[in-house]
């Protein structure tokens, strides 16, 4: 029974017990009772620290473990008695029953529970005895100070461990021994108050230890940290406390009050708001001190300015918004505002922001909430007296959250729970952006305060079917309207296509007018005036109809300004056409009147002189002030109204003047570029042709034509002509691309780009790399650029060397820990410290390898005089600077070594060697032909002197040196030695006495051992180092590093005066770090993610074993022994892929790279001792352990990352929380901040309570929580990302933040440019300051395959030389979502870094761009600093990643942000806005409906008969326009206008020979087919997502594509979007090959054809094409069998569109949803129809018969074939009964069709032809009637017809799979294809490695 009992007891603990002391085999934190405490008992803090007490001194005393145990259960039986919530009754099932087998394990029979607290009490003494608590912190402070720099990090880490262990033990036992009993003795009081004390960094703080001192933390002991701490204090200004303070609002014993706390108190914000604001305004504070550079003083004192700077930049927004409202502050401007009071408006706005949840996207809404706030304070200050504010308080309760916030949040949230999950339309709910722009108006006062919550603002949706039954319940929204229509492209950007439709009308005026400008082209010139009126009264219709839905909402001032509009532009369209119509009446008559003329002209000047007078007026930002100030005049205020709407946001959209000008010409030169196309190449050739086709005789219509016969060939000219308009509307994007491309590479060249792109150049200009750095990372010091002599120069170098080679070599070791170096190339790249007296530069090796052999070939060959021999070495700077070396080495070395008359003789052979030097006779004096054997002598003696000390060494050290003088003395001099007789005398007489050189002084210095090694190197290295590093990682790296010394950028200051950042990283449940499953879990080919990284990163996995000890050709399996080489092996992975892990690593480069450079500028700064030498400034060893390196660390630099749900995977043990846990145990600096989802009980029912807490790891290896602070509710109302950036903003700190997402690297080289970044904060960049750093990225995944490469070519593409230009010149460079650096403060005081708004946010990340450009941000880009990145790497992910970037971007078009900018930006940026947003993707769509309109044009020349008629008129279709289209639209197709940036990017960087070779080897890697493919990928998700919605975050999933994707998944992903268009395209191609007519034949056809059979065949077979082994045999094989299955299995309830073709199907139709969708679908739908009535009257059976009978009669054999496919696909079911007869029925109906149509051929003039004919025509109709059907899907139901569709539908699908499977099939039988496509889609060692993983998995089924 004991043993059983035992079993249960363990059983129980593996199942509860978590000792977070140990890691497993994976590097998982091993599991604990304490661990799993359920989040819904409140206080689960305390219970998870008691039972963590009891695991630890479970077997030093089981039975106060069980006391223990048994409190924790009380504790948890009181918090929930009836235990209700979610994992409480199985924790305290779990936790009885070890209680229960403890006791059971006891001898004796009863427990004595009366002396529980007596055992307590006696524990407690006995623990603190045994483990010696008194010497505890002693040992830990002596340790720490004398290791401070000695790199003695394990030690001190086990004393912090142990002591912080031992006082946690004793902070529970007191706790427990207070709750247990009042009575304890006095003495054992005053131990337990010692150890209270002592237990200071026990209590959970994030960054600064505010609530205790700390003696591990010195960041509390800096200065400026000090001042602010002091400046909060609680000052006489402030009410007393009262003296019993509530347990909510009590202040720790460890800290005084300040005056937060006095805002704790009045208004009830939670106890770690007011803690997390706490530290975060001290950072701030101090941080704006310490870039003060004031001096120190005895008592830090936070200085006035400081305060002020913080006190403008937080309270900005609010400023502004009072001064838009034209309200006053809640300070008085005039008067002068106190520290003390500035200090307090700070505290107060930071802590409603801290607390405000989701209301944060509402930045005006708290800048109204703090407005009230701070009256309330000011009256409760003015009667002095803290009592609760009466805003937050009820039912003596007092809560900020529970009053102001929730009200708030309701509502919100009550709206965000109407949007039917983002599937309702936008204009059917109230937004964020609605809420807040409520705030906008005076209006927001009737919200009263406290909140009037009978206002209209706070009236909830009733349910989700209110708005379609037309309930009055629904908010309108406000001042804009999201509605889903194409129509926003003009609404938003009207100016540019008002520019455009006039532009293409003047010039067709003048191209019909032959060129010639005489009166009568004037005169029609002047049309231009009623196009311009009209299409501005088409604007303001637009106006009328975009607000429908906001009317009743929004001010009464923009609902007048919208009408007045109206008026205006419909009076003065119809007065000025009116007045251009009576005119051109006039000019018409003999005798006419000019006066209507003149007055037309008259009024057309003055209105297009106003207009350019205020255009170029508003250009200049002084006209732009002084019309604010002006605005007191109504006649200027009306005209501004009028002209421009006006809101909070957009205001003073203007730049500086010199910035205006260079933009204006950047346009100007692409306008040029494009109207001069347009007009010579596309309207002025089409001119004649027209004319003819107008006035062609009656022309004779093969079909029965409705519309051109009468009408002079209308139809013929628009077919004509609309090809050449779609092309002029979208080729001026065509052209920005080309001048932005030109214009990015010169600024890239003058901005020093690509300099350093090899080796050889990194090589040949490392000497000035010192130089460059010191100008530019490090912080500048005095006299460095004065005038220096010759030897001062040299001085200089070697100091500027010393002080880069510490950097240098941690950029190294570094390498060299990633596994991109091994260990030799590591010590050649090293850089020596240069600290020594040597009077030169020591470079590192690799550039000094093998030219001492060089340099002694030279010597030993030639018979040159000394000048000609230095002359030949000195070619290589190199070569001269190792033989310099070695002189200098040698001679020290011998020096140090040698005893008195070994030092003679060496300095008697130096000043012979310098004396024949200086004489220029080294050649006569020494036997250079001899130097081999001095150097094989030095070469020995350095060989036994770097080893260790022995004997027998010793003795070979003696033997070697005189062997050395020997060779010297007899062999190489051949100097005159009487002048030097006597030392030569007693050198000779003690060699032969034997004493010279018999005593040596071992070198034991570490530095002068590094110096004998390192000249035994330098002589005996052999090969060329010029090839190091081999690793192409590992060179570009240092390339772009090396090449970014010589670019501009800021000066860098001293880490403590650096601004202050934060890096924020968003998560939710992507890999974290690979597991061993998932790295040896081998796909379907045989192929596991370690084989495929093997592969691909070979040289890194050689690295990766040499650095755990292991052999090269180790395999994996011998690791499993090993749990450190295990987990060593995940992280290499992890690495390698785009996991946390490696974002995490790279991320906290930052905190090393500032510690690096805080250690070392101790000397520099002048801070501390200057008197220490440059050895010791140049010492980095102990630099990460350095205290104060550490404390400035944390003071400059947070990061957090928001893993959303890990308290939900911490409860579920996912293997993500351990993950993260095992990070943080690694990473001391990082915080996660999380979603906590609790159960709590209220009132007798469970309700779920949301937490955003932030947690750290502790000395246990588990969480400490540091933060918690309650949620009003679920904070996931909209966007999943922003959401969660949202709730974890409140933990970041500094002034800026640079966003990171998940899928990002860093590296420490660039982390050590960071703070020159920063200060790009303070430069000039405009107008106006930068509020958003842009930031280089370089894409990591380019190597994993020819589409990685691709998709990282784009994006490098766009990244920098696009990004370069949209900065500068264009000024619109925005956020997208890529590695940018925000002004914090800037905008988190303005709704944050991303808005969140459900769907029509989906790319949330641009509008924080849009929304800092609003609100007069700046936006730059910089280039000396990079990112890493990862992209998507295989077609799937691409395409899924390009659909969410488009459907975003389709979703952009309705927002009111884009309306905004395209109606406020000047013309110039808004044209460069719309073509790099929006514009493009709707450019993208153009380009694909022209191929479109191209092709219909085309098919209805050849099907009307047309076509032919007109070529035998006149050769009309042969014309340089059509030519110009053609090849326009074939270029765009290809991608060739993508390529060019991304040549031009290669050219810069790479080098002209290297970008040829990689555009071409691009080219031959198919590149352009999947640049078509994309294309339609982008064209397909862009347009759905504005006509029916539907855009959706898509998880790609960033993975390793080493899978082979089934046919049948790729065509549910491209079917609609890809192979029913490209099949549309194919049969369009196919009519017009069959029915067209071209004089030249095939090679016309082909001509016109080519590029779209390019794009059809690109659409159709691309994802087979580049799908891994898509073309295997016997993959072939599973994939047909698969697909068939796939299309047969009939759906039901709970089957998904993988599983099944029918829910599928029904899933590819959801997103026709609405009336005007299906209307929409129709329309579209009705094109297929034209097949049907032009192929009908082509055939032989008809003859020349053109009635609508022929039509009418086609219907009719349709239906008859629709009648016999429902014969044949007759459902089994309800046929069972009269099977045979169905089956006699279909026979027969086969055998009649069969015979029929042998009968029609025989003796009609049905014709072969015809049948196939036939099937062209009827084909497309099905289609169409299928997907007008499909459409009208509700419809269909009811009148029973669905299931009839759905089988017509299945049959369209599986015809269509035949068709792209049957090519596949039969390129599959050939097994080159395979080989080819594989090399094709990876490098070559991976292609070798995946054949042979095939071969050596023959036996795999799978395979």
């Amino acid at each position: 029974m004991s043993r059983a009992g035992d079993l249960w007891e363990r059983l129980v603990r593996a199942a509860l017990r978590r000792e977070r002391t140990g890691t497993d085999v994976y590097g998982r934190p091993v599991g604990g009772i304490a661990g799993n405490v359920p989040s819904s008992l409140a206080n689960n803090r305390d219970i998870d620290e008691i039972l963590r007490a009891a695991d630890e001194i479970q077997d030093e005393d089981p039975n106060v473990a069980r006391i223990l145990c048994e409190h924790a259960y009380s504790l948890a039986q009181n918090l929930d008695p009836d235990s209700e919530g979610r994992g409480v009754l199985q924790f305290k099932t779990g936790l009885m029953s070890v209680i229960k087998q403890k006791l059971a394990k006891r001898e004796v029979g009863t427990i004595d529970r009366s002396q529980d607290v007596v055992r307590l009490q006696d524990f407690y003494k006995h623990y603190r005895e045994k483990n010696d608590v008194d010497k505890l912190r002693e040992e830990e402070m002596k340790l720490r100070e004398s290791g401070a720099f000695s790199g003695n990090l394990g030690e001190l880490e086990r004393k912090t461990v142990k002591r912080k262990r031992v006082f946690a033990t004793l902070k529970v036992l007191g706790t427990v021994l207070e709750q247990l009993t009042q009575e304890i003795p006095e003495e054992l009081k005053r131990l337990m108050e010692s150890d209270a004390a002592m237990i200071e960094d026990l209590i959970a703080y994030n960054i600064i230890p505010l609530d205790g001192p700390s003696i591990t933390n010195v960041i509390a002991s800096l200065p400026e940290v000090q001042a602010a701490i002091l400046a909060l204090k609680y000052h006489r200004d402030l009410p007393n406390l009262p003296p019993n303070l509530p347990p909510a609002f009590s202040i720790p014993a460890t800290r005084k009050a300040d005056m937060l706390d006095f805002l704790h108190y009045i208004f009830g914000f939670q106890k770690d708001n007011v803690s997390n604001q706490r530290e975060h305004i001290v950072h701030l504070l101090a941080n704006e001190q310490s870039q003060l550079r004031i001096l120190e003083e005895t008592e830090p004192k936070l200085d006035e300015a400081a305060v002020h700077n913080v006190f403008i930049k937080s309270l900005d927004n609010y400023v502004k918004w009072c001064n838009y409202l034209c309200i006053q502050p809640v300070w008085s401007i005039s008067e002068t505002v106190s520290k003390e009071k500035k200090l307090l408006l700070v505290c107060l706005y930071f802590m409603i922001w801290g607390e405000a949840a989701n209301v944060r996207f509402l930045p005006e809404c708290l800048c109204y909430i703090f407005h009230h706030m701070v009256r309330e304070m000011d009256e409760i200050l003015r009667q002095q007296v803290a009592q609760a504010a009466d805003s937050c308080s009820s039912d003596n309760t007092v809560s900020f959250l529970d009053h102001v916030i929730s009200p708030l949040y309701e509502v919100v949230a009550a709206e965000a729970g109407n949007n039917d999950n983002g599937r309702a339309p936008h204009s059917a709910w109230r937004n964020y952006d609605d809420f807040n722009e409520y705030f906008w108006s005076l209006h927001c006062f009737e919200l009263s305060w406290p909140w009037r919550k009978s206002s209209s603002f706070f009236q909830k949706p009733r349910s989700k079917n209110m708005l379609k039954s037309g309930s009055s319940q629904h908010q309108g929204k406000t001042s804009f309207v999201e509605h889903r229509t194409f129509l926003h492209l003009y609404h938003s950007f009207h100016r540019l296509w008002i520019f455009l439709v006039m532009m293409f009308q003047g010039l067709a005026i003048i191209a019909f007018n032959n060129g010639q400008f005489n009166a009568k082209t004037i005169r029609e010139v002047l049309s231009l005036g009623p196009t311009f009126v009209v299409m501005k009264f088409f604007e303001s219709v637009l106006d009328v109809l975009m607000m429908y839905g906001a009317y009743s909402t929004t001010q009464r001032l923009a609902i007048s300004r919208i009408f007045l509009r109206f008026l205006w532009f419909s009076t003065a369209s119809i007065v000025i056409t009116f007045l251009y119509v009576k005119a051109l009446q006039e000019e018409s008559k003999q005798n006419g009147n000019s006066v209507i003329s003149r007055l037309y002209v008259i009024v057309i000047g003055i209105y297009a002189g106003i207009q350019f007078f205020i255009s170029f007026f508003m250009r200049i930002p002084a006209c732009h002030q002084l019309t604010n100030q002006c605005d007191r005049w109504p006649l200027i205020r009306f005209a501004k109204w009028m002209r421009q709407e006006r809101h909070y946001i957009g205001r003073g959209m203007y730049e500086r003047s010199t910035d205006f000008i260079k933009y204006m010409l950047f346009w100007l030169v692409v306008l040029s570029g494009k109207f001069a196309f347009a007009y010579f190449l596309q309207i002025k050739p089409l001119v004649e042709p027209t004319r003819i086709i107008i006035k062609a005789s009656p022309i004779f219509y093969s079909w029965h034509d409705l519309v051109s016969r009468n009408n002079h060939n209308a139809l013929a000219v628009v077919s004509l002509w609309a090809p050449v308009v779609a092309i002029y509307l979208l080729d001026i994007h065509v052209f920005y691309t080309l001048v932005s491309a030109v214009v990015g590479f010169l600024l890239g060249a003058r901005d020093r780009l690509g300099e350093i792109r090899s080796l050889e150049a990194l090589h040949k200009l490392f000497e000035e790399f010192p130089g460059a750095f010191m100008q530019t990372l490090h912080v500048p010091l005095p006299n460095r650029t004065s005038n220096q002599t010759s030897s001062e120069v040299v001085e200089k170098t070697k100091v500027d060397a010393a002080r880069f080679s510490p950097f240098w070599n941690e950029i190294i070791k570094n390498l060299r820990e990633e596994d991109y170096i091994t260990n030799l190339e590591m010590d050649l790249l090293l850089m020596p410290k240069n600290s020594g007296t040597l009077p030169l530069v020591q470079w590192p090796l690799f550039l000094l390898a093998s030219k001492i052999i060089l340099a002694k070939d030279i010597a030993v060959e030639g018979r040159d005089s000394q000048v000609e021999l230095w002359e030949k070495v000195s070619r290589d700077d190199y070569m001269k600077y190792a033989v310099q070396e070695c002189y200098h080495n040698i001679r020290h070395i011998l020096t140090k070594i040698l005893d008195d008359e070994g030092r003679m003789w060496v300095e008697r052979l130096y000043g012979d060697i310098d004396a024949s030097i200086k004489n220029k006779s080294i050649h006569v004096d020494f036997r250079l032909n001899k130097l081999p054997l001095v150097i094989s002598r030095v070469t020995a003696l350095m060989g036994i002197l770097k080893g260790g000390e022995t004997s027998e060494l010793e003795k070979g050290a003696v033997e070697a040196v005189q062997d050395l003088y020997d060779v010297v003395r007899h062999d190489v001099l051949f100097i005159n030695m009487r002048e030097n007789y006597e030392t030569w005398n007693l050198l000779s007489k003690a060699r032969a006495e034997g004493r010279l050189f018999s005593k040596l002084k071992w070198p034991k210095d570490a530095d002068l051992r590094a110096l004998v090694k390192r000249l035994h190197s330098l002589l005996t290295i052999k090969d060329s180092a010029s090839n190091i590093p081999k690793n192409l990682e590992a060179r570009r790296r240092l390339e772009f590093f090396t090449n970014s010394l010589f670019m501009e950028m800021p000066v860098a200051k001293p880490v403590r005066e650096m601004l202050s950042f934060s890096v924020f990283t968003p998560y939710y449940s992507e890999i974290v770090l690979y597991s061993m499953n998932e790295l040896l879990m081998k796909n379907e080919d045989g192929i596991s993610i370690l084989f495929y990284l093997q592969k691909i990163f070979p040289d890194e996995w050689k690295n990766f074993l040499a650095r755990i000890g292991r052999d090269e050709n180790t395999h994996e399996s011998e690791l499993s022994g090993s749990p450190n080489d295990i987990i060593e092996l995940r992280f290499w992975a992890s690495y390698r892929g785009q996991t946390l892990a490696r974002t995490v690593r790279g991320m906290m480069y930052y905190r090393k790279a500032l510690m690096l450079q805080t250690h070392l500028e101790r000397i520099s700064s002048g801070d501390l001792e200057a008197s220490i030498s440059i050895k010791d400034a140049t010492d980095t060893r102990g630099f990460e352990l350095s205290p104060q390196a550490r404390a400035q660390a944390d003071l400059k630099f947070t990061y957090v990352v928001a893993c959303q749900i890990y308290g939900k995977q911490k409860e579920e043990q996912k293997p993500q929380a351990a993950d993260i846990a095992l990070l943080m145990q690694r990473n001391e600096a990082l915080r996660v901040a999380f979603i906590d989802d609790v159960e709590t009980l209220k009132d007798g029912k469970v309700q779920r309570e949301f937490y955003s807490k932030l947690v750290k790891a502790d000395i246990n290896g588990k969480d400490k929580e540091i933060y918690s602070i309650k949620l009003p509710g679920n904070p996931k109302l909209g966007e999943g990302k922003p959401e969660n950036q949202n709730h974890a903003i409140i933990f970041t700190r500094g002034k800026a933040i640079q966003t990171i997402d998940m899928n990002q690297d860093n590296y420490f080289e660039e982390a050590l440019k960071m703070r020159n970044l920063l200060e790009e904060f303070h430069c000039d960049h405009g107008i106006r300051p930068p509020t958003i750093l842009g930031v280089r990225e370089h894409v990591f995944t380019g190597s994993v395959s020819s589409l990685a490469s691709f998709m990282s070519n784009q994006e490098t593409s766009f990244v920098t030389m696009g990004q370069r230009v949209l900065a500068n010149p264009l000024k619109v460079r925005l956020h997208y979502g890529h590695p940018d650096v925000f002004d914090r403060v800037f905008h988190i005081t303005r709704g944050g870094i991303s808005k969140a708004s459900r769907v029509i946010n989906i790319s949330e990340d641009i509008f924080a761009g849009f929304n800092s450009t609003l609100r007069q941000g700046n936006v730059t880009h910089h280039e000396y600093i990079q990112v890493g990145k990862g992209r998507d790497v295989g077609l799937n992910q691409i395409a899924l990643f390009e659909g969410k970037v488009a459907g975003g971007n389709g979703e952009q078009v309705l927002s009111r942000d884009v309306y905004r900018l395209g109606q406020l930006f000047d013309f110039f940026r808004m044209m460069s806005f719309y073509f790099t947003t929006v514009g493009f993707y709707f450019c993208t769509m153009l380009t694909v409906l022209t191929v479109y309109i191209f092709l219909y044009g085309k098919a209805y020349l050849a099907l009307s008969g047309v076509g032919e008629r007109i070529q035998t008129i006149a050769n009309i279709t042969k014309n340089t326009a059509l030519t110009a289209a053609l090849n326009t639209q074939f270029l765009v197709q290809i991608g060739i206008f993508t390529a060019v940036p991304m040549i031009l990017g290669f050219i810069l960087e790479q080098g002209f020979l290297r970008a040829v070779v990689s555009f071409i080897t691009m080219q031959l890697q198919l590149c352009s087919v999947f640049f078509t493919f994309s294309l339609g990928t982008r064209t397909h998700y862009f347009g759905r997502t504005i006509l029916h919605g539907g855009a959706r975050y898509q998880a790609t999933g960033r993975g390793f594509v080493v899978r082979h994707i089934k046919f049948s998944e790729n065509y549910r992903l491209y079917s609609r979007s890809h192979f029913v268009k490209g099949l549309e395209v194919v049969l369009l191609l196919v009519v017009y090959l069959a029915y067209g007519y071209n004089e030249d034949g095939a090679l016309s056809y082909i001509l016109l054809s080519i590029s779209s059979w390019f794009m059809a065949l690109s659409w159709l077979f691309a994802p087979y094409l580049f799908n891994p082994s898509g073309f295997e045999w016997q993959k072939t094989v599973e994939d047909f069998r698969d697909w068939t299955n796939w299309l047969l299995y009939r759906g039901g309830i709970g089957v998904k569109g993988e599983e099944s073709w029918e829910a599928w199907w029904d899933e590819e139709l959801a997103h026709i949803r609405t009336f005007r969708g299906r209307i929409i679908e129709t329309i579209l739908s009705l094109r297929f129809f034209v097949f049907q009535y032009g192929v009908v009257y082509k055939l032989d059976v008809q003859g020349s018969n053109t009635s609508l009978t022929v039509y009418g009669l086609s219907w009719i054999v349709l239906a008859a074939l629709i009648i016999l496919f429902k014969v044949f696909t007759f459902s089994q079911k309800i046929s069972v009964n009269f099977q045979l007869l169905l089956r006699f029925i279909q026979g027969v109906s086969l055998l009649m069709v069969l015979a029929g149509l042998v009968v029609a051929v025989i003796f009609t003039e049905l014709s072969v032809s015809d049948i196939f004919a036939c099937i062209l025509a009827f084909v497309p109709t099905g289609w169409g009637i299928l997907c007008i059907a499909a459409a009208w899907k509700p419809v269909m139901k009811k009148l029973g017809l669905w299931k009839s569709i759905r089988s017509i539908a299945r049959l369209y699908d599986a015809g269509m799979g035949m068709l792209i499977f049957i090519p596949i099939a039969l390129f599959s039988w050939f097994p080159f294809v395979s080989t080819f496509q594989t090399r094709l889609m990876f490098n070559q060692a991976f292609s070798r490695g995946l054949e042979i993983s095939l071969i050596l998995a023959g036996n795999n089924p799978n395979t």
